[in-house]
């Protein structure tokens, strides 16, 4: 089977020891030779610690994903604050995405550059110099289109007091934000839409092409409370997309509909897949934690997923740090390699899933941990593994396998990462851009 991230998608991507554990030792490689040098994550090949993707479960993800929206009739367009990662965007849109999504526009520039065009802001814009950028963004590429949300008239009089300091600019394309009272940004009642979307439709400095909701904060990983949340938030966002298009008020010959974090979005899909206005609907899913999923937070909500879907073999971990054993300094506590500096941890813990004793050399002979095996403190640079002493005990220089809670925050911790086959062997690489 061909590599996963072809060459031509790691051109320009040259590694250094300027590289957090890149080996200082090595000299720099382009990434696209990685492969040449078998390099092996249990071979000590590597500083630990070492934040790894695996390669098949990437392969798994993609096509998984993509699938999904397919089979629901919904386009896909991929959180990028996930990864912030040229390589794995690009994949995403080869899969079949429709776009990506992004939370600043120095994000969307990174996903232009990596070949998006259409792209939504599923933020608002309204700083001089974001909208300058954007502009700038625009000019350079006339195939591309952006979205961004707009959720007050206080934020649209801003947008049209830069538009009347720059002759010449062109309008942008907007979407309005609905929003969960006491939760983030967003119109909070049909009223507040209605005025908002007037004014949008009125203004000569913003195109209205649909409207936006984000769900997340309205799930518990409950699904009799979740499904009851994410309805009222639909069926709200479907009267104010119905009132704003018997109105009039949407601009384009498709209204835009887009909703759906990583959690709970097959709840959004009847949103998604609205019938009955005035033009077809363009209904647009921006899960994008699927890439990798993880081994907390993500996995139970996709747990009840499956339940409320019927589905089975959906997505898979894909990301992981390995981390050194190097202190065990009293019975039932070890300190592992690794830390706030390089994991996830504003949800919760990592957990220990593997642990390769010293001379295991292939990530099939690493051994799963003791259920008991728990990670209770970070410090900077260092995990505090408990462990029952009258059971299997790690040792210095063993090697333990975390998984993460919330992957987008493992991401931005690191610059690169190596992209491994079954056995550990690196076959390419990613890079970030946070």
């Amino acid at each position: 089977m061909s590599s996963l991230i072809p060459d031509t998608l790691l051109t320009g991507f040259t590694l250094t020891g300027r590289y957090k554990n890149f080996p200082q030792a090595a000299a720099a490689r382009p990434a696209a030779e990685l492969s040449e040098l078998n390099w092996q994550l249990l071979n000590d090949d590597l500083p630990y610690p070492m934040a790894v993707l695996s390669e098949a479960a990437l392969r798994h993800n993609l096509a998984w994903m993509q699938r999904y929206a397919n089979d629901r009739g919904v386009q896909l367009a991929p959180h990028g604050k996930t990864s912030l990662s040229p390589e794995l965007f690009a994949l995403q849109l080869q899969a079949g995405a429709w776009g990506l999504t992004f939370a600043t526009v120095y994000q969307a520039a990174v996903g232009v550059a990596a070949g998006a065009r259409r792209v939504i802001i599923a933020n608002q814009v309204l700083a001089d110099a974001d909208l300058d950028g954007l502009q700038a963004l625009l000019g350079q590429h006339p195939d591309l289109r952006v979205w961004f949300l707009v959720d007050s008239t206080a934020q649209l009089a801003l947008i049209e007091d830069w538009a009347a300091r720059r002759a010449g600019s062109r309008p942008f394309e907007v979407l309005l934000e609905v929003g969960i009272p006491g939760k983030r940004t967003g119109c909070r009642s049909l009223e507040q839409a209605l005025t908002l979307a007037r004014a949008l439709a009125a203004s000569q400095a913003v195109l209205l092409g649909g409207i936006e909701c984000y769900e997340g904060g309205a799930a518990i990983c409950d699904s009799t409370h979740d499904s009851r949340e994410v309805t009222d938030l639909v069926r709200r966002v479907l009267a104010i997309a119905r009132a704003c298009d018997d109105e009039g008020l949407l601009s384009g010959d498709e209204i835009l509909l887009t909703a759906g974090g990583s959690a709970v979005f097959d709840l959004v899909l009847p949103l998604l897949q609205a019938q009955g206005l005035s033009r077809p609907v363009c209904g647009v899913l921006r899960s994008g934690c699927y890439i990798t999923h993880d081994h907390g937070n993500y996995q139970r909500f996709l747990k009840l997923l499956e339940q409320r879907e019927g589905l089975a073999d959906s997505l898979q971990a894909a990301l992981t740090v390995w981390a050194l054993v190097q202190s065990v300094p009293e019975p039932g506590l070890a300190l592992l390699s690794c830390g706030r500096r390089d994991l996830s941890y504003d949800l919760e813990m990592p957990v220990p899933l593997q642990m390769a004793r010293r001379g295991v050399r292939s990530l099939l002979q690493a051994q799963a941990v003791p259920a008991d095996w728990r990670i209770d403190a970070l410090n900077d640079h260092h995990a505090y593994l408990r462990f029952d002493p009258a059971g299997p005990v790690p040792a210095v220089g063993d090697r333990v396998g975390l998984g993460i809670s919330h992957p987008c925050t493992t991401f931005d911790k690191w610059r690169w990462m190596p992209v491994l086959d079954e056995q550990g062997r690196v076959v390419s690489a990613i890079s970030t851009h946070f």
